[in-house]
């Protein structure tokens, strides 16, 4: 038996997940929330603890809900499926930071089972797919006018959520968009074309 699949399962409804699990996605949420906090607060007039609640509900939410979106789809396939943080990385984005930039690569979900070219495609969409649901969900929130800290929220929130749609679906290597595309072309196309949009749009907004 696979090592990740030792672990002692913790079923939440359909969804099966770990106590290690579970560790591993506060550690990345809490290291990028801590990381983009530093950087954002160049650019936000808010204390730090305002900041990082900030970098918590856009940053952190856009990352964890992303990859829960492969770990739900692969675990509706069969498939086990669990996120495994990368320590190293998390420290390097949180060292960066104080540098004004971050490198955020927090981990990645850990998938063994029946997966071909069409399921891997599927698994590979569902990720950028929850980042442009949650760029939509923001952007009626934005237009919603909250006032305060929750205007920041939702400006952040969309865009963010609309750049990492577009950045994980560049169509080579080992990114979500290079196994979109093997498998549909047309689901590629019409995601990428969503995300460049919401960009467009997001940079109107700011301006």
């Amino acid at each position: 038996m696979d090592l990740l699949q030792q672990q002692k399962q913790i079923y939440i409804g359909k969804i099966n997940t770990s106590e290690t699990e579970i560790r591993d996605l506060i550690k990345a949420w809490t290291a990028i929330s801590i990381a983009f906090a530093i950087v954002m607060r160049g650019f936000i007039d808010l204390s730090f603890y305002q900041v990082f609640i900030v970098a918590a509900v856009t940053v952190g939410t856009a990352f964890l809900l992303h990859e829960l979106g492969h770990k739900i789809t692969a675990q509706n396939y069969g498939c086990f499926a669990e996120f495994r943080s990368f320590d190293k990385m998390l420290i390097l984005a949180v060292l960066m930071s104080f540098f004004g930039f971050v490198f955020a690569a927090p981990g990645a979900v850990m998938i063994s089972g029946p997966v071909g070219v069409k399921r891997n495609g599927r698994i590979s969409a569902a990720g950028p797919g929850v980042n442009l649901v949650l760029a939509f969900a923001f952007l009626w929130f934005l237009l919603m006018k909250p006032g305060g800290i929750l205007t920041i929220i939702a400006f952040y929130g969309f865009f963010i959520n609309s750049w990492l749609a577009l950045f994980n679906m560049l169509p080579f290597g080992n990114f979500d968009g290079a196994k979109v595309l093997r498998w549909n072309k047309t689901v590629y196309g019409v995601m990428v074309a969503i995300a460049v949009g919401l960009m467009f749009f997001g940079n109107a907004l700011a301006l």
